[in-house]
C-alpha cells in the first residue's frame, strides 16, 4: 500500500515509534499539571533519562534496567524540582527552565566519551505469525514493549482521573488547594506524587530516544521534545485521549518528512524539518480553539503557589 512512492502501512507503524516519547512525557506532564504544578523542565528530565537509561543498559547489558534507571533519573529530577517550588515556594516557571538548563548541562557532562557506542536491542515482542498479517501485523502487532506500555499507560491515566478517588483529589488540589487542605488532604505530598510520576514518564521518554529510536548517545538528542510535550498538554486541554491524539500527530508528521525528504522532494528541507513543529501546534491550535478556549480547561491553581499555612 504506497501513495507517491511512500508505504502508508510502514509510515503508521514508523509514526508509532517516533511519537511515543513525546507521549510518555505528555502523559505525565499532563498528570503533573493536573495537581496544580507547573514544570517547564520536562526538557531536562528527558535528557536526563536519555543519558541514564543509555549508562545503565550499556554498563548492565539489559535495556529493561536501562529503562527502569532512566525512570529513576526523571523522578529524581522532578523531586529536586518539587523541593524547590513546593518546599522553598520557589517560582515555578524559573525554576523549571533552570532545570531544563541543568539537565542538558548535566547529561553532556555524564555523556562524554558515550558516542558512537552501541545500546543493547529493544526487542519487539513475540507474537508469533500474528506478526506476519498483511497492514495489521506491522502496526498492531511489530513493536517493541514501551509502545504498548505507553499506550496503557494513557488509558490508566485516564481511569485513574474521571474514576480513581486518587484521582478526584489529585484534580482537587488542582482546582482549590486549599479547600482540599481544610478536607485533610495532603495537598504538598499529592503533589510530589504527581510530580514524581511525571518525571519517571520523561525519563522514559529520554531513555526511549537513546535506546530504541536513535539507539546511540547525542548530546542535546532531545531536541525539543519537551517543549512540544508541554505544547500538546495544553493545547490538548488536559485530556488524556487528546494527548494521544497530539502526540502520534507529531509522530506522523516526523515521519512523513523523513520520507519525503529521502525522497527527494522538491522542498527545502529546513521546511521539512520545522514542519512537525510547526503543524502540530497548529492543528492542536485548531483542535481547542473549536471545544472552547483551552485556557477554561486548564486547572484553576496551575502554577499558583501555595503553602499549609495561609
Amino acid at each position: 500500500m504506497t501513495l507517491g512512492g511512500i508505504d502508508i502501512v510502514m509510515l503508521i507503524a514508523s509514526m508509532m515509534v517516533a511519537a511515543t516519547p513525546i507521549l510518555l512525557a505528555a502523559t505525565g506532564e499532563m498528570v503533573a499539571e493536573k495537581s496544580g504544578v507547573l514544570n517547564l523542565g520536562v526538557e531536562g528530565m528527558m535528557i536526563m533519562g536519555a543519558i541514564g537509561g543509555f549508562a545503565a543498559a550499556v554498563a548492565t547489558g539489559s535495556p529493561v534496567i536501562g529503562f527502569l534507571a532512566a525512570a529513576v533519573a526523571g523522578a529524581v529530577m522532578a523531586l529536586l524540582f518539587a523541593f524547590l517550588t513546593l518546599r522553598l515556594l520557589s517560582n515555578q516557571v524559573a525554576t523549571g527552565l533552570a532545570l531544563t538548563l541543568f539537565g542538558l548541562g548535566l547529561s553532556a557532562l555524564l555523556g562524554q566519551g558515550m558516542q558512537g557506542i552501541k545500546p543493547p536491542a529493544t526487542m519487539k515482542l513475540p507474537f508469533g505469525p500474528l506478526t506476519d498479517l498483511p497492514v495489521l501485523g506491522p502496526i498492531v502487532f511489530g513493536h517493541d514493549w514501551v509502545v504498548y506500555l505507553s499506550l496503557a499507560l494513557v488509558m490508566a491515566v485516564r481511569w485513574f482521573l474521571r474514576h480513581a478517588r486518587g484521582g478526584l483529589i489529585l484534580r482537587a488540589v488542582g482546582e482549590n488547594p486549599e479547600a482540599a487542605h481544610a478536607l485533610g488532604y495532603p495537598v504538598v505530598r499529592v503533589r510530589m506524587m504527581a510530580l514524581a510520576f511525571g518525571g519517571a514518564l520523561a525519563g522514559l521518554g529520554g531513555a526511549y530516544l537513546s535506546l530504541v529510536r536513535v539507539p546511540q548517545w547525542t548530546e542535546g538528542m532531545t531536541a525539543g521534545a519537551g517543549w512540544i510535550a508541554l505544547a500538546i498538554v495544553v493545547f490538548a486541554s488536559w485530556k488524556a485521549e487528546r494527548v494521544l491524539l497530539g502526540a502520534y500527530l507529531f509522530g506522523g508528521i516526523t515521519v512523513l518528512q523523513l520520507r519525503l525528504q529521502a525522497a527527494g522532494v522538491a522542498i527545502p528541507v529546513q521546511i521539512l524539518s520545522a514542519a512537525p513543529y510547526l503543524i502540530t501546534i497548529l492543528v492542536l491550535v485548531v483542535m481547542s480553539a473549536r471545544g472552547g478556549r483551552a485556557a477554561l480547561a486548564a486547572p484553576a491553581a496551575l502554577g499558583r503557589p501555595f503553602h499549609a499555612t495561609r
